[in-house]
């Protein structure tokens, strides 16, 4: 995130300086929280979080968050870990809310019609246009990671890199759909998006994480509108990806060992390009590596970047003393935007 220098341009008058103070404390703390927009589109209002102006010759770092959850709740640990802040200063962080996903948003009345997934992703050029970005880098989780593919697919030149975690390219088959149903009669809907969020040693551990998700989506006022995406996602199509149908951009794929979307990232990895893909599959990263292993994910995030011509600030380092123990499975090691591994 971008720093707000306040500059002393004549010495302060006695009890200027705590106001000056406040001041710059009031700043920092808007900048953190963000610019808040609504932004209309051919399918509804999107809410938008607006971080930082970055250097306008870069792309802007767009975010779509998971089913179960909001910008906040899914980027937040991310975003604000320090190396991570370091990372992104002199990008523009723009975090997207599914519709009626964000903090406060209007219930949905009965019989309302959700946008499905791929209006969802034509909500997203509106988004760019109102903003005058021509080019971004998207970040996206589960439902989010798939609303940016539909995207990337539809709009190539307006794309400059993907960094997909859990995805799942694919419609759900007969027995997905028989499971499904079978769960909307056993389990209660928190703790089927529970198990769609994190692993099954997660959720019998029931780890703390695990609690507070669930807290979190059982007291959510729009639980209704939580339905209405879930009910989306679960009616999504086929991406249709294959080596003559796929991303023109370098692509990071991100899963966590025994997460719910395990097979399904090492299946899309397998219909990407492998000139221009990289697979990371991240150890003792559970259902949601972007929560559990930030600092993980932040080394890896500085590679995919660094890979695609865009270097950190110098003060950019990443503590050595951290190891990184995820398994990077690439099959582009010899490309120059291939994600080294470290030690």
């Amino acid at each position: 995130m971008q720093e707000i220098a306040i500059t002393e341009e004549k010495p302060l008058l006695p009890g200027q300086s705590d106001t000056v103070k406040d001041a710059e404390i009031a700043a920092r703390i808007l900048l953190d929280q963000g610019q808040e927009h609504r932004v209309e589109t051919p399918h509804g209002v999107l809410h938008v979080t607006v971080h930082g102006a970055g250097n306008a010759r870069r792309p802007a770092i767009l975010t779509f968050h998971d089913v179960g959850m909001d910008s906040k709740s899914c980027f937040s640990t991310l975003f604000k870990f320090e190396e991570m802040q370091e990372i992104v200063k002199n990008f523009t962080v723009v975090r997207v809310d599914a519709p009626g996903q964000e903090d406060g948003a209007a219930i949905y009345p009965a019989g309302y019609q959700y946008a499905s997934m791929d209006q969802v992703s034509e909500m997203l050029p509106a988004v760019l246009q109102y903003f005058n970005f021509r080019t971004i880098i998207g970040v996206g989780v589960g439902a989010g990671a798939y609303i940016l593919s539909k995207f990337t697919l539809s709009n190539p030149d307006a794309v400059e890199g993907l960094v997909l975690i859990n995805v799942d390219t694919n419609a759900r088959g007969w027995m997905d759909w028989a499971a499904q149903k079978l769960s909307n009669l056993t389990s209660s809907l928190p703790d089927q998006i529970l198990s769609h969020l994190f692993s099954q040693e997660e959720m019998s551990a029931n780890t703390e994480l695990i609690q507070t998700h669930r807290e979190r989506i059982s007291k959510a006022p729009n639980l209704i509108n939580i339905e209405l995406f879930w009910k989306s996602y679960q009616g999504r199509r086929d991406l249709n990806i294959e080596r003559n149908n796929t991303f023109k951009c370098p692509v990071m794929l991100v899963v966590g060992d025994q997460a719910p979307y395990e097979e399904a990232a090492v299946e899309c990895n397998s219909k990407l390009d492998p000139t221009t893909t990289s697979f990371l599959k991240m150890a003792d990263a559970g259902g949601m590596p972007q929560l559990t292993q930030p600092s993980k994910l932040t080394e890896a995030f500085k590679y995919f970047i660094q890979g695609m011509g865009y270097n950190c600030p110098i003060d950019c380092q990443i503590n050595n003393s951290v190891k990184v123990q995820e398994r990077y499975e690439s099959r582009r090691q010899n490309s120059p935007s291939a994600i080294r591994r470290v030690i």
